[in-house]
């Protein structure tokens, strides 16, 4: 079956290799299909045109092949071994098997997946954090199994804000225009040249829409855009940036995402079995599939019943912020078609996204209504599952919070995408080729014990010098371009060294992340960076742009600048993003994960350092709490404590006590050949626990049998 989009995809590839030498036509076609991103050989098939430029374009094939002097692409049409990797490239990618039916789902009927943000690559700037980057986790691990999945998302023509640190540490934000043309999509059209529409209910405007189609492996994802012609330039604003700040526009996104993503997959033929809500900006798609029920002849009663079986959900977050509630003006305002097309009344309507529905001044929540719209609902660890049913229990009343219907799918990450090359051939040549299509095996990982200590530790040598020599290079233009002092730049040109214990913490920033219990008891901290065993951390993370307090995070880290040995030997790298995401957790040692227990839904980012075999220091919250064995890495303490701030101190002091007496003897102590053999089978044993039970691919397994197929 050819899914919609399929022909235009193929046009736009056709149009870029017309541009090119014949020889290169290859490289258009795989350049229109993100699954070389995560296959051996892609991004360095790609780089081999033209490595400067491939920078440029933050590694975008299609930008490259676009932009590359003539010279450069005539040199790569010359180069035979490049041809031949092409070619064989797109055999194997480009020339796969289709999806294959699982159940009821089946590539007529596949499941579609809604999305606010997606983190397929970097080149492709639709993301925030974590929940996009799980989200193009999830699209690639449906790609390698074959799985019939389609994924619903908005193309933000400025995406989220990119991040820039003045000499203060105090974080400004600006947004940069994507032209959707100069990357691998290509507008759906209904005949190959107008582009098929979608309208939208909207603010009491119709709301007109293209759709945008990106191949992420076998997976098409859809991209609605309000940037047309017949749309007035507020609603065309709707799909300008990433989480808009103010909460109109915010509905309106939701709106578009959830109402319009369901009018686009009907107008593309395209029927899901199972709409899966991920997070619950998208819980209009739920709404608009009972409308539609309506439009057939169902009451409102029977068309939310039968909405309901056919969608299901994923709460990813227990912090307000991130559990939305609007106030009933805006929601009436945004959706006023809403009643109408459902044939029923505002105060209806409303008590799905109370928490309390006979509480006519409560704000309406977008989960409150997801959880009321879903079949099936899911936290994405085992203790925020608990946490979730605790938080949500009032919406089910008379049920203790045991029994409230939230289960949880532990998170995992795409390992073919955040592993390092360095470590994915130190496995090929251990475990055997096509050990990455067998994660959820036992047998795979039994076979790390027979990976030599020497081969291990020097591939952790490599990828902590790989990563030192890019973070002088960071850190030097960093400075530069905040206007620091030359002293203070000139100490980043030197900083680090490629055989110092090296700390990680990058994460989107938020108070509840803690990235201040670093500075908490300043002068034991500062001890820890000198003597003859020292450390050197590496820190990186974007606030909201409305939230001062953890802006004000960043701000004490930078008081303590001028202290002995801080400009050497700790970094703050600006504008945390998947690339930079990609280089920091393949070539730390440790990685911190300090949220306030039980904030914490999962994190993924310790998962994506170990696979690379940094070892993971984090608080017993999220997915830490599970994997967390007592051999695979350090763990603080994750009890709750009502005084926030004595809390705070107690996880200092245990941060702090297992940095002194624990990790840093053990990364030091060397046996006569210079590998420090406890260290090693440390990063072993973690290897052994993400890789097998924190895939991507064991996660989607869970999805099919738990929630898709129950």
């Amino acid at each position: 079956m050819t899914t919609p989009g399929a022909a235009d995809l193929r046009g736009a590839a056709d149009q870029l290799a017309a541009r090119l030498p014949a020889l290169l036509a290859p490289l258009a076609r795989l350049a229109f299909n993100y699954a070389w991103a995560w296959t051996p050989d892609g991004e360095e098939l790609f780089a081999s045109v033209d490595r400067h430029r491939w920078q440029l374009c933050q590694q975008n094939p299609v930008r490259l092949l676009q932009e590359a002097p003539t010279f450069a692409l005539e040199r790569a049409a010359a180069d035979r071994e490049l041809q031949q990797r092409a070619r064989a490239l797109e055999e194997r990618l480009l020339m796969s098997s289709p999806p294959s039916p699982s159940g009821q789902v089946t590539a007529d009927r596949p499941v579609a997946f809604f999305c606010a943000e997606y983190g397929v690559h970097p080149s492709l700037p639709i993301y925030a954090g974590g929940l996009g980057v799980l989200a193009g986790d999830i699209l690639k691990a449906a790609s390698d199994r074959a799985f019939p999945l389609v994924a619903l998302g908005l193309m933000y023509r400025q995406g989220y804000f990119r991040q820039r640190i003045d000499v203060s540490g105090w974080q400004h934000e600006y947004w940069i225009d994507t032209d959707p043309q100069r990357l691998p999509a290509a507008l759906v059209t209904r005949d190959g040249f107008d582009p098929l529409t979608v309208s939208v209910p909207i603010r009491g405007r119709t709301v007109v829409a293209q759709i945008w189609r990106i191949d992420v492996g076998r997976v098409p994802l859809y991209l609605l855009d309000a940037d047309r012609p017949e749309n007035g330039i507020a609603d065309r604003w709707i799909t300008a940036r990433l989480y808009a700040g103010d909460r109109e526009t915010r509905l309106a996104q939701y709106a578009l995402l959830g109402m319009g993503g369901m009018q686009a997959l009907r107008a593309m033929g395209i029927d899901p079995s199972v709409i899966h809500l991920n997070e619950g900006h998208a819980c209009m798609a739920a709404l608009d599939l009972a409308a539609a029920e309506i439009e057939a002849g169902r009451s409102f009663d029977e068309a939310l019943a039968s909405a309901r079986q056919r969608t299901v959900f994923t709460t990813h977050t227990p912090i307000a912020a991130g559990n939305e509630a609007d106030s009933v003006e805006d929601v009436r305002y945004v959706f006023a078609a809403l009643p109408e097309r459902l044939h029923t009344d505002w105060e209806t309507l409303l008590r799905l996204g109370r928490t309390n529905p006979d509480n006519s001044g409560e704000r309406v929540g977008m989960t409150q209504i997801a959880l009321r719209v879903s079949r099936a609902a899911n936290a994405v660890s085992r203790r925020h599952g608990a946490t979730a049913r605790a938080m949500w229990q009032p919406i089910f009343p008379g049920r203790s919070a045991d029994q409230v219907p939230i289960g949880h799918v532990s998170n995992g990450v795409h390992v073919l995408t955040w592993m390092a090359p360095a470590m994915r051939a130190l496995l090929d040549r251990h475990l055997g080729a096509g050990w990455a299509a067998h994660v959820t095996d036992a047998s795979t990982w039994t076979k790390l014990d027979g990976i030599p200590d020497a081969e291990l530790w020097e591939v952790r040598r490599r990828l902590r010098a790989h990563l030192v020599e890019r973070v002088r290079e960071w850190a030097t233009a960093d400075r530069l371009a905040r206007g620091e002092t030359s002293g203070y730049v000139e100490l980043a040109s030197r900083a680090f060294d490629p055989d110092r214990l090296t700390i990680g913490f990058a994460r989107r920033l938020a108070a509840y992340k803690r990235l201040h219990l670093l500075m908490l008891d300043l002068p034991r901290s500062l001890r820890l960076l000198t003597g003859e065993r020292p450390l050197q951390i590496l820190l990186a993370g974007k606030a909201h742009p409305q939230d001062d307090g953890a802006k004000r995070i960043v701000q004490i880290l930078f008081d303590a600048k001028g202290a002995p040995h801080v400009g050497e030997r700790i970094a703050y790298l600006h504008d945390y993003d998947m690339e930079l995401a990609r280089h920091l957790v393949a070539g730390c040692d440790v990685w911190l994960n300090l949220p306030r227990s039980p904030l914490e839904a999962s994190g993924t980012s310790g998962m994506k350092a170990a696979l690379n075999g940094a070892l993971n220091l984090s608080v017993l919250d999220g997915w830490w709490a599970e994997a967390f064995d007592g051999a695979n890495g350090w763990a603080i303490s994750g009890d709750v404590n009502p005084d926030e701030d004595a809390q705070d101190r107690r996880d200092a002091g245990a941060l702090l006590d297992a940095l002194e007496n624990t990790v840093v003897p053990l990364f030091y102590a060397r046996d006569a050949d210079g590998i420090p053999r406890a260290w090693v089978k440390m990063i072993k044993a973690s290897l052994c626990t993400v890789g097998l039970r924190f895939s991507a691919r064991r996660m989607l397994e869970e999805y099919i049998t738990r929630m898709y197929l129950a």
